[in-house]
């Protein structure tokens, strides 16, 4: 898919609006299994975004600096027994582009199907 210089694919969209919400809601960093929740919910879809999509859309916006990333800490994965996870924050310019993005008509693609948010 081509797009505009500075244009953001409706995945990435919803991304940044997603962890928006979460910030707001007090979670400050998600990773990438909670943001996918988060757009099946916002989507009203049954099917997670495919990981692939999702985790190509993530490094696209880390790239363009509106997304920071980080590890967390091992020790807290292996007290619970799972993997490591990478965490996901808005930058400020990920917030400007989060508030841009929720001003207008949003489009989450979630798998085939996709959901119009006014």
């Amino acid at each position: 898919m081509r797009r505009k210089p500075g244009a953001l694919l409706p995945i990435e969209q919803g991304i940044l609006s997603a962890l928006a919400i979460l910030h707001n809601r007090g979670i400050a960093e998600s990773h990438g299994y909670e943001i996918a929740q988060y757009l099946r919910d916002l989507s009203d879809a049954k099917n997670l975004t495919a990981y692939g999509t999702l985790y190509r859309a993530l490094a696209r916006l880390a790239e363009m600096g509106l997304l920071e990333s980080r590890w967390e800490d091992p020790q807290a994965a292996v007290a619970e027994s799972r993997p490591v996870r990478r965490l996901y924050s808005l930058t400020s310019t990920g917030t400007a582009a989060a508030r841009a993005a929720s001003s207008s008509k949003v489009s989450i693609a979630v798998g085939r199907r996709a959901a119009v948010r006014a």
